[in-house]
């Protein structure tokens, strides 16, 4: 078999709206993503890193859904409980600290009659060909492509 190398592109835009509160936008699709009242936010959607949490769920999800009959594997509800944690003298400015999560920690709960070990194969599976997981566990290059300044005058 030969594999011919074939790239989507992929885009999105921020948008500050006011205070901490941002819209972000791809293909027409719009999430407010906010901070909590404690972190000076109005608590109008998830913060970043809960977005960011979420987006590896929903992707591994996605995955499952997508290889569960080609692999043969049968289930009634498929739910994927994603953890973090940060230290918030990172992005304070705390010499040493890491700025984003040190570690992310989840747990695949599946409700099927399949075998364990059945399941527990299928998982690797998807953990091995999920791209959000593959972005966030080996390097990926991430480019600024500099600042557009617009005047105000």
């Amino acid at each position: 078999i030969v594999f011919i190398k074939v790239f989507i592109l992929y885009s999105s835009k921020a948008t500050l709206i006011k205070n901490v509160q941002v819209e972000v936008e791809a293909r027409g699709h719009k999430v407010t993503i906010d901070e909590p009242e404690r972190a000076g936010g109005t608590d109008l959607g998830m913060n970043p890193l809960e977005l960011l949490l979420s987006s590896l769920g929903a992707c591994q999800t996605i995955m499952a859904q997508s290889y569960a009959d080609k692999m043969g594997i049968q289930y009634d509800r498929l739910v994927i409980e994603l953890e973090g944690d940060l230290d918030t003298g990172g992005y304070k400015g705390k010499p040493g600290a890491k700025v984003g999560l040190e570690e992310i920690r989840y747990i695949v709960h599946m409700d099927s009659n399949e075998p364990q070990e059945k399941i527990e194969e299928f998982i690797h599976y998807i953990e091995a060909h999920c791209p959000a997981l593959d972005t966030l566990i080996n390097p990926t290059k991430v480019v600024s492509k500099g600042v557009k300044v617009t005047s105000t005058k």
